[in-house]
């Protein structure tokens, strides 16, 4: 049975290394092949697509365990492994209405594909081996930074204008990766759990298989119905109110070094041919910084002599560093600019050895604020582990959304000025949070 569950983590982890090779990379470049269509009829813009995406899957994580429990993990994830390919498929031949329209599909498929995944990895995993499975599955997923944003680097690489023929071959070869990520959740068996509740269903088979996906339905609307009480409740706790604003600075860092960030050092004039390769490697080196944070903090925080204040203040260093840094050598112009590169001068001469520091500052940054507030919720909501982390992804969701709808029409430097001023707030929260904690724990000691 262990090896059987060890192949099943392997599999899924594998599925999601290629869904989101695709993934990943198509977010990194989009805004950038959008604004290089020759179509004139094609009037969408990636940072909108991006913001359809996290605001339908902030609402759609309310509704995704109903669906989950109904039709199971393993078909659960091959569906959403579909809309995830046909989004990036839609860039092949690009039209406005598809464009969005698999945007909103999208968005209902991550919610779905994540929610089915920690289904599946509980189910594959006993207490024992539950942190080995999760490790496992992370190392495979942070991965999907590599492979894609490599072979970008290397097709970008020297160009200044990116033709629909290159275009239509990336999409082509990523959605081919994705086809396969999907394909690949087929080959899952199913747990000890699973075969259980399939025996139970098969001793009441006279009752149909429509009564049995009712009995299944009313449970799952029971479990959800109960979930979305206690995350009403759980909103109206100090702790979560005082973690929130380190929530939502989460969300707006993300949609900045996931797709802004990228889109801004292609539009560079300076760097010349290099710019548009630049995106690629720059997503590869925000992937470094994430493994490096996710793994160092990971075994930090396991000594009682590093607190979480401790890593939460390191990433709000590292990031104003790299907030300095983006200000001084990235023009300001360069999230809005269309047709054209930059026009405005920065204060330093882009350097490409700086723009890639700062890629990778903002992933270990990144690592630092995600780990700490799972980390702190877990220990706070032991108990209500579950709907504490779903409202972390709610606010974190929809700050992300809200973020790259305001990113194409706001300069760089108030964009960072934003993120300063909600990171510095947040990591003062957090301070206080932790604090509070700490003397909590004291008093029971003593």
């Amino acid at each position: 049975m262990a090896d059987w569950r060890t192949f099943n983590v392997v599999i899924l982890g594998l599925g999601f290394l290629f869904i989101f090779t695709a993934f990943t990379t198509c977010g990194n470049i989009e805004q950038t092949v959008v604004k290089s269509l020759k179509n004139s009829t094609f009037s969408g813009s990636g940072y909108h697509s991006l913001g359809i995406i996290y605001g339908v899957f902030s609402f759609s994580n309310l509704l995704a365990p109903t669906v989950v429990t109904v039709i199971g993990p393993k078909v659960t994830m091959f569906l959403s492994g579909l809309l995830y390919s046909g989004y990036v498929a839609m860039f092949i031949h690009p039209a406005t209405w598809s464009f969005y329209f698999t945007s909103v599909l999208i968005g209902i498929g991550a919610a779905l594909l994540w929610t089915a995944k920690d289904v599946f990895l509980v189910e594959n995993s006993e207490a024992s081996t539950s942190t080995g499975t999760r490790g496992l599955f992370w190392a495979l997923l942070q991965c999907s930074m590599l492979f894609g944003n490599l072979y970008i680097y290397f097709d970008w690489k020297g160009k200044t204008e990116i033709s629909d023929v290159s275009r239509r071959i990336i999409f082509l070869s990523l959605t081919v990766v994705s086809v396969l990520g999907t394909l690949s959740f087929l080959l899952l068996r199913k747990s000890l759990h699973q075969e259980e509740l399939l025996s139970e269903e098969e001793g009441r088979s006279l009752l149909g298989a429509r009564q049995m996906y009712k009995e299944r339905a009313g449970v799952a609307i029971q479990d959800t119905k109960s979930e979305f009480k206690t995350i009403l409740q759980l909103l109206k706790t100090k702790i979560i109110l005082l973690l929130s604003p380190c929530m939502a600075y989460t969300g707006l860092e993300l949609s900045f070094y996931s797709g802004v960030y990228g889109t801004c050092v292609g539009a560079t004039a300076q760097f010349g041919k290099s710019a548009k390769g630049l995106i690629g490697i720059s997503g590869i080196v925000v992937g470094v910084g994430e493994v490096v944070g996710g793994g160092l903090f990971g075994l930090l925080c396991q000594n009682s002599r590093f607190r979480r204040t401790s890593v939460v203040c390191l990433g709000m260093i590292v990031h104003f560093v790299a907030f300095y840094l983006i200000f001084l050598s990235i023009p300001s112009d360069a999230p809005v600019v269309w047709e054209t590169s930059t026009q405005e001068t920065p204060y330093l001469t882009p350097s490409a050895s700086i723009a890639l520091l700062c890629s990778f500052l903002l992933g270990l940054g990144d690592s630092c604020f995600n780990t700490q507030l799972y980390s702190i919720l877990g220990r706070v909501y032991a108990e209500q582990s579950a709907p504490a982390f779903a409202i972390f992804k709610f606010v974190q969701s929809i700050c992300a959304a809200a973020a790259f709808f305001y990113s194409g029409s706001v300069l760089l430097m108030w964009q960072l000025l934003l993120m300063v001023v909600l990171g510095f707030a947040g990591t003062l929260c957090f301070f206080v949070v932790e604090q509070t904690q700490n003397f909590s724990v004291d008093l029971q000691e003593d």
